[in-house]
């Protein structure tokens, strides 16, 4: 299973059921908060609270929030909603054309995290280091998503957060009416991400390396 970073080049193989409401939340247990970043994604369809994880995923944490203090997340769209699977977005206009993003990040999945329903990870090309500034939801639990090897094909999906309220704003948009192909999940009315901001928690180091080691 992949989740492109561009709309037009989609391979789903499989959808994995719905689960538990907040399953991210339950199995890692409570105290992932406090003095982690929180952000408020705010979106045409509501405000998703969530929190990250810099412990766990450290160049991803920072890399997300560099997007979200430059603004650049502002008036991008959720362009993937995949009923039982997850919502996509980050990295469009409401016009469906890519924003340029810095260069690509180290994959961190491999941090023991996985992709149960309500986390946040990272979306990516077919190359394991691939990710830039597009994220998605799960909107359930999705282990084909999940770290098994260091090889090309096992590397998986990198986890950094997890929402902590407005999963019901994540299920309506998930729900949102799609034309196409079902596999694309293209929203038949754009689902607006207004802004992403710091809500809470410490300010990380404010420059990202990139995987050569290059800072952003």
């Amino acid at each position: 299973m992949r989740i492109w970073t561009n709309a037009g080049r989609i391979a789903v193989l499989a959808v994995a059921s719905v689960s538990v409401a907040l399953g991210g939340c339950e199995k890692y247990g409570s105290g992932r908060s406090g003095s982690y970043p929180t952000v408020d994604i705010v979106t045409s369809a509501g405000t998703i609270r969530a929190v990250l994880w810099p412990d766990k995923a450290p160049q991803t944490v920072a890399n997300f929030l560099q997007y979200a203090d430059e603004g650049f997340y502002d008036n991008t769209i959720f362009h993937r909603c995949i009923m039982g699977f997850m919502i996509q977005g980050g990295g469009l206009a409401p016009d469906w054309k890519e924003k340029p993003a810095r260069a690509p990040i180290q994959n961190e999945a491999d941090s023991g995290l996985r992709n149960v329903r309500g986390t946040l990870s990272m979306a990516r090309k077919g190359e394991p280091h691939s990710a830039t500034c597009q994220f998605f939801i799960n909107t359930a639990d999705n282990p084909k998503l999940d770290h098994e090897d260091n090889t090309d094909r096992g590397w998986g999906y990198c986890v950094f957060g997890q929402v902590i309220s407005g999963m019901e704003v994540v299920n309506a948009i998930e729900l949102a009416p799609t034309v196409g192909p079902e596999q694309d999940g293209r929203p038949a009315k754009p689902v607006i991400i207004k802004s992403i901001r710091r809500v809470g928690g410490p300010k990380p180091a404010p420059a990202v390396k990139d995987k050569a080691g290059n800072k952003g």
